[in-house]
């Protein structure tokens, strides 16, 4: 049997703890269905990487040792997750095809290769990366929100440019309260 893969991410609302051990637990599944323990690799470099973190190691690693067709099989807690966007996972989708490794999460094990599944598989992918758009979204109404109300507060410290645009709590401890208009209309009576 081909070299077997194990990239896991995921369950992001556990501790860093709960998810390494269960992306470790992955191990002794791919070993439960016949893989060699030996020949089962964790590619884990890119764990607890930020998704706005261009250079992915690991997820570099796994798209080359499925396209030289070194992997049989590749396991993930959410697998649609490994890729941070749909041309990189529907990438990874034709490669698994192309080289006959199959993909296993959570819910059930898939061949790429077959229509149903690589359909299946193209869905997680396009809602995982639709969650991402919402939550950002999200965070960024929340934000703004905020910043309209005068109680968006910074925990770093202000740049001379931020300052003249905003007003700071004289606290000194470098939080700041946005209020955009009243650092511009401050800044311009200087003036």
């Amino acid at each position: 049997q081909p070299q077997t893969l194990n990239a896991a991410e995921g369950g992001a609302s556990l501790g860093r703890g709960a998810r390494v051990s269960r992306q470790y637990a992955l191990r002794e599944r791919a070993v439960a269905l016949g893989w060699p323990v030996e020949r089962v690799h964790v590619i884990d470099t890119d764990l607890g990487q930020s998704g706005a973190t261009a250079d992915r190691e690991g997820f570099q690693r796994l798209v080359t040792e499925v396209g030289l067709g070194r992997a049989g099989i590749v396991l993930g807690l959410e697998v649609s997750r490994l890729a941070r966007n749909s041309t990189d996972w529907h990438r990874l989708l034709e490669l698994c095809a192309l080289s006959d490794t199959l993909i296993l999460d959570e819910d059930g094990v898939y061949d790429p290769a077959h229509f149903n599944d690589r359909l299946l598989l193209g869905l997680k992918g396009t809602m995982s990366e639709a969650e991402l758009h919402v939550l950002r979204a999200r965070l960024r109404g929340g934000i703004l929100s905020k910043a309209k109300r005068g109680e968006l507060r910074r925990s770093r410290r202000l740049t001379d440019v931020e300052r003249i645009a905003h007003q700071e709590i004289p606290s000194g401890s470098g939080d700041g309260i946005v209020d955009a208009d009243a650092g511009v209309d401050r800044h311009q009576s200087e003036l």
